[in-house]
C-alpha cells in the first residue's frame, strides 16, 4: 500500500476562489444532443430549484452518493446500474460528457440518477442538505501541473470543508488522482482535516474501490504514460462530525 509524504509541509492559509472545471469549447453529437433534449428535464436538476428533495426527486429513501465532474460518465452509469438500490447524483459541466451519460441511460434504462450541470461549488452551497450524503467522490479532478496553477485545484481546505457539511456521520470523501504530486497535495489537505478519518490508515492511499468499475480513458492515457493511479478514501468521523 502507498503511503504519502511530506505530510507536514505548510500549505497557504487562503486560496482564491477555485471552480470544480474548466471551460472548453465542445458540442455534443447529434446522438447526444437529442439524448439531452429528451432526458433533462426528467433527469436533470438547476441551482434555481433550490434544496434537493431526495424523496421527491428519486420517488423513495435510498442510501445517496454524489459524483463530482464524472466525465463522460462510464463510471458513474455502471456504478449506479450494478447497485439499483442506491440513488446517485452526478455533476459535469462538459457539455458532451453530460451527453454522453444521458444517451448511456437511455440505452441501459438506468432510473437511478440524476444531474447537475453547473459548477460544483454553487451545487454544493444551494442545493444539497447538510449531513445528507453517503458518500461524495471525485475522480482525476483537474491536476493542474504547473506549480503557479496550484491555488487553482480542487482540493483545498475549504472546499474539503463545504464537502464535509454534506455527509453524514460515517460518509466517505472518495478520490483518485494519476498525479503524484496532486495525491500528496490531497492526502495533506485531508489528514489536517480533524473531522475526517482515513480509511486506509494514517497516511495510507487506497486500494481500489469497487464505486470505479470502469477504467476510464484517464486511467488509460496515465497507464500509457507511465503514470500510477492514487486513491483516498477518508470518513467523517461519527463521533465528532461537527467543526
Amino acid at each position: 500500500m502507498k503511503t504519502a509524504a511530506i505530510l507536514t509541509d505548510t500549505l497557504p492559509e487562503h486560496f482564491r476562489r477555485v471552480r470544480s472545471f474548466v471551460r472548453r469549447d465542445s458540442r455534443r453529437t447529434p446522438a447526444q444532443e437529442r439524448a439531452y433534449t429528451a432526458l433533462w428535464p426528467r433527469f436533470g436538476l438547476s441551482l434555481k430549484q433550490g434544496q434537493v428533495d431526495y424523496s421527491q426527486v428519486f420517488g423513495r429513501e435510498a442510501p445517496r452518493l454524489l459524483e463530482i465532474g464524472f466525465g463522460s460518465g462510464q463510471s458513474l452509469l455502471a456504478i449506479a446500474k450494478r447497485q439499483p438500490e442506491k440513488d446517485f447524483i452526478g455533476i459535469e459541466t462538459h457539455k458532451p460528457g453530460m451527453g454522453a451519460l444521458l444517451l448511456g441511460i437511455q440505452q441501459q434504462a438506468v432510473e437511478n440518477i440524476r444531474l447537475y450541470d453547473v459548477d460544483a461549488v454553487e451545487v454544493l452551497a444551494q442545493c444539497i442538505p447538510e449531513a445528507s450524503l453517503d458518500g461524495v467522490q471525485i475522480f482525476f479532478p483537474d491536476p493542474w501541473q504547473k506549480r503557479r496553477h496550484h491555488a487553482r485545484r480542487l482540493i483545498q481546505p475549504a472546499f474539503v470543508s463545504q464537502v464535509i457539511a454534506t455527509l453524514k456521520p460515517g460518509g466517505t470523501l472518495h478520490l483518485a488522482t494519476d498525479w503524484q504530486d496532486y495525491a500528496i497535495h490531497i492526502m495533506r489537505v485531508l489528514s489536517q482535516e480533524a473531522r475526517l478519518v482515513n480509511v486506509a490508515g494514517v497516511g495510507q492511499f487506497a486500494a481500489r474501490s469497487p464505486y470505479r468499475p470502469v477504467v476510464t480513458k484517464f486511467e488509460q492515457r496515465a497507464e500509457r504514460e507511465g503514470r500510477a493511479v492514487w486513491e483516498l478514501q477518508f470518513a467523517l468521523d461519527k463521533t465528532n462530525p461537527l467543526p
